[in-house]
């Protein structure tokens, strides 16, 4: 649980009610289903540093009203200047994937209340993320050990989107629900979204519905061509609740439609048109005694598809390259009732996880038909040894298997005249193991310490092993290694978090010791649609799947502090800090790292009024990987104003609106996002301002 306040010295301070943090471990604590706080109860908590103190790692929580005024189209979009996080960014608003302390992609789990989003978007990073945050009651970004709750997917960090799709209660008034729009300038973005529950006698519902659209953004001098975007989708879910537990299940679909921009993807017009159908299944159950105080179940199944459409060689525009995905997730767990030992008392939890995902492409695709399995066991103790002390213990073991089709390209990855690489059916197989451990202490001042260790293995991915052809939309010639080994990673991790009263702060320090880190590299010949062409190209960067050990460390920084009483609020100053140095046994770099960053500004929160001016620093990019160029560093000078005001329901229908301006990269900067493929060939979003609209009932 979260508790944080405003500052405790004046007769102003406010009190915010608790924010339920369930994805960083199985063990929780046994509540009866009960309809959350009114959201009229946030006023007085606007634009708070939410800080978790109870959990053994760090975790990123972005709540449901900084999402109502941020008002992010992509999960990259909420958590790009969040320390300790960037994004991809490769097509901003539509393509943007969460990059966690400069690791992504297959290290970085994305999931949509506790079940894998999905999609495609490991593969490449033209390709979206199908999760809209708008509809999310708030985004959780988990680091560290409780990442062994998911898997080795997961060895880099999980990013979950939290709603009520599956409905978890029955609203106190019967129903509630929030309706948001908003505008921005930069490309003539409109959206809307609109979640609603209900329930009575046991039954809940839900339903929500978005809408997004925007026109090729402006930068500075001019617009990013290409770079137009839309998206809708929407979901309905029913559940049963009782006294003892609750189980329902949602429907929800997902469609866009999205250009790319810069390079030969611009020229060629690409666009990308994903698609998909999912269903998802949850459910709760507390027996009145035995040995488990409360069973739980996670089940997903879903359909995706998007078409890669631009112009071809021949000149002529059409389907370049189509790409499906069905996956299908189930996890269980059971939390044994609590056992009092002479050291104190433990709880804990054993889970079971089983994933399968089938990977089918066709035209200019660079991946073969891959199924990918996966069989797990994991299981968390807690101990508390007295009061303020608690020690945790985790361990899981998978077992993987891929199949596909591999290919044996020559060493130096350049055709031999007359001769095509040898292909063959291949099934690779792994046993990952992990491990960890933590100490969470309650410290003098309200402080809260914890110094956390792993040991996490992780299986190749499918696209790692396999790849073995062209990428249009990413203008990249592909090739995996058949042959790669696990991925082994030691962390160990420090942090101190402070979340009640006028000061909200957390700092954390981090070591990664890698074995066998699996990245892409440039090799610095250019391809065109074939191996054959390799080394003669002009259009495709030949990019291939290597293995060496690596170190990465580095630390994160976030703090608010309520300087000065003002009406029943406060004026206070906030700051942050992060960064991330990663580089290999050898002495280079490794590519695509986000820079350091430092930034800071003022706030006035009081009567219902919240302003903010925040500037963020990122230094310039040096440190880089052969065949990769610098980056420069920049300035994004931010800004907000906005009011919120309760309402009486039986007058107005509704309990609060909000309604405000936000403005970023004010100083109409050059903005190059170092971690990206992309970041020679485009710019970030110019000047802009959005205006934002929220009303809850």
């Amino acid at each position: 649980m979260l508790p944080f306040a405003g500052g405790a010295r004046a007769q102003q301070a406010v009190t915010l009610d608790e924010i339920s943090v369930t994805s960083p471990s199985p063990v929780q604590a046994v509540r009866p289903v009960q309809a959350p706080p009114s959201a009229a109860s946030s006023v007085g908590g606007i634009g708070l540093l939410p800080v978790v103190t109870d959990t053994f790692s760090p975790v990123t929580v972005v709540t449901r009203d900084q999402i109502g005024r941020d008002q992010p189209r992509t999960l990259g979009d909420a958590l790009f200047d969040r320390p300790g996080i960037s994004a991809s960014t490769y097509a901003p608003g539509a393509a943007s994937r969460p990059i966690i302390r400069g690791l992504d992609n297959a290290r970085v789990r994305i999931q949509e209340n506790g079940i894998v989003n999905g999609g495609v978007s490991d593969l490449g990073e033209d390709h979206a993320v199908p999760v809209n945050p708008l509809v999310s009651d708030r985004l959780e970004v988990i680091r560290g050990p409780a990442t062994l709750r998911y898997g080795s997917g997961a060895i880099g960090g999980v990013v979950s989107a939290e709603n009520n799709r599956v409905p978890t209660f029955i609203p106190a008034n019967g129903v509630t629900g929030q309706v948001t729009t908003g505008y921005t300038s930069v490309d003539n973005g409109r959206l809307g979204a609109a979640t609603v529950d209900a329930g009575k006698d046991g039954i809940a519902v839900h339903a929500d519905g978005f809408k997004t659209a925007a026109d090729s953004y402006a930068i500075p001098g001019g617009i990013q061509r290409n770079s137009y975007n839309a998206s809708e989708g929407g979901s309905v879910g029913i559940s049963a609740i009782g006294e003892r537990g609750f189980v329902g299940v949602a429907f929800s679909h997902y469609n866009a439609l999205y250009a790319i921009p810069g390079g030969e993807a611009e020229q060629a017009r690409t666009r990308l048109t994903p698609n998909q159908d999912r269903v998802i299944s949850r459910g709760e159950y507390r027996p009145l005694d035995g040995p488990f105080e409360v069973i739980r179940y996670w089940a997903g199944y879903s359909v995706y598809r998007h078409d890669e459409i631009g112009i071809g060689e021949d000149g002529r525009e059409g389907q370049q390259a189509i790409f499906k995905n069905r996956e299908a997730e189930v996890r269980v767990e059971a939390q044994h009732v609590p056992v009092f030992t002479s050291l104190g008392k433990l709880t804990g939890a054993v889970g079971v996880q089983a994933d399968r995902r089938v990977i089918n492409t066709q035209l200019e695709s660079f991946l073969p038909r891959t199924d990918s399995r996966a069989n797990a066991v994991y299981l968390f103790e807690e101990l508390e040894v007295v009061p303020g002390t608690r020690l945790q213990a985790a361990g899981r073991i998978e077992g993987d298997r891929l199949r596909s089709t591999a290919v044996q390209f020559p060493a130096d990855y350049l055709p031999v005249e007359g001769e095509d690489p040898l292909r063959y059916p291949l099934t690779r197989r792994f046993a990952p193991k992990s491990a960890s451990f933590g100490l969470l202490q309650d410290l003098p001042l309200g402080f809260v310490g914890s110094v956390t260790g792993s040991y996490v293995e992780r299986a190749p991915t499918g696209y790692e092993l396999f790849s073995q052809g062209p990428h249009d939309a990413t203008a990249t010639f592909e090739i995996g290694d058949p042959r790669l080994r696990l991925e082994r990673a030691r962390t160990v991790e420090a942090s101190i978090r402070h979340a009640v009263g006028p000061l909200r702060f957390e700092a954390t320090g981090f070591y990664t010791r890698y074995t066998g880190f699996i990245y892409k590299r440039l090799t610095g010949l250019l391809c065109d649609d074939d191996f054959a062409s390799c080394g003669a190209g002009d259009e495709l960067r030949q990019v291939v799947y290597s293995q060496q050990n690596a170190t990465f460390y580095g630390a994160e920084l976030i703090g608010q502090y309520d300087a000065i009483p003002v009406g029943n609020g406060f004026f206070g100053i906030e700051g942050q800090f992060d960064s991330v140095r990663a580089k290999f046994d050898d002495g280079t770099n490794v590519p695509r790292i986000p820079p350091y960053r430092i930034g800071g500004g003022v706030y006035l929160r009081a009567e219902g009024w919240f302003a903010r001016v925040n500037l963020l620093h990122a230094f310039a990019q040096n440190r880089v990987a052969p065949n990769e160029t610098p980056t420069p560093g920049y300035d994004d000078l931010r800004a907000e104003l906005s009011y919120t005001k309760p309402l009486d329901p039986a007058v107005y229908g509704m309990s609060e609106v909000t309604l405000g301006l936000q403005g970023r990269n004010l100083l109409d900067a050059d903005i190059r996002n170092a971690a990206s493929f992309k970041k020679d060939e485009i710019l970030l979003p110019g000047r802009n301002v959005r205006l934002f609209l929220t009303a809850r009932f």
